[in-house]
């Protein structure tokens, strides 16, 4: 029998280092190693008091001249006017203007429901105009004129359109019933005479989760009726 021939391709160490040179070689570095060490860097970092540079976006972007004031980052204090009247108050830049009517000056008309101006429960007036108080900062309402349910009407003399919702039972719960009302006032204020369809449009984006809405639409045609001096 003839002798096998050595292959020495087939060799099981071809090609490797020899284990003394492995052991020589030092620690390898893997993933677990770099994020250890990149943690532990951080950690130094902050306590030898190291600190960031400016954002990049700060430094290429420089705010324009003549740009809005800014406030913050504490509580400031300013003025805003409201259902005719100033109204002075001290709060964050984060104070949304809800939080300011609801939580700092006693306006709790508007309703906190959905805090994203998806209801329509907080819809205020802002120079006649609806908007969702939950989406305003308080601070971006200063210069601007306010109107809230409160200043629409009172028990003793209720707007036409406050009459119209009790008149027609245009409410259950009454949560969305303040926002329901300032949309269709100023719809109304806009438009005197206005059809079945505009109004439905006009409150849009006010959600009434009792499901009243047929008769929140005769009650703002009952209102606009009226106001015309034909009711």
């Amino acid at each position: 029998m003839l002798p096998k021939p050595h292959n020495p391709d087939l060799s099981d160490n071809h090609g490797a280092e020899p284990a003394s040179d492995r052991r020589d070689a030092g620690p390898r570095l893997t993933r677990r190693s770099f994020i250890k060490g990149a943690g532990a860097a951080a950690a130094v970092a902050g306590l030898i008091g190291v600190k960031p540079g400016p954002a990049a976006s700060a430094v290429e972007n420089p705010p324009p001249a003549g740009a809005a004031e800014r406030i913050g980052p504490g509580a400031e204090t300013f003025t805003l006017r409201i259902n005719g009247a100033p109204r002075t108050l001290t709060v964050e830049p984060r104070v949304t203007l809800l939080g300011a009517l609801r939580d700092h000056l006693g306006l709790t008309g508007a309703k906190l429901v959905c805090d994203r101006g998806a209801c329509g429960a907080c819809t205020v007036h802002l120079d006649g105009a609806p908007v969702t108080a939950c989406m305003i900062l308080a601070s971006d309402a200063r210069g601007h004129e306010i109107t809230t349910i409160e200043g629409l009407g009172t028990p003793a003399r209720m707007a036409p359109i406050q009459r119209a919702f009790v008149a027609e039972d245009a409410l259950q719960c009454g949560f969305c019933t303040p926002g329901m009302t300032m949309a269709i006032a100023a719809a109304l204020a806009a438009n005197p005479a206005p059809t079945a369809d505009e109004i439905k449009r006009a409150v849009a984006g006010n959600i009434c989760r009792c499901g009243a809405y047929p008769h929140v639409i005769r009650a703002a045609l009952a209102a606009a009726k009226s106001a015309r001096g034909e009711g």
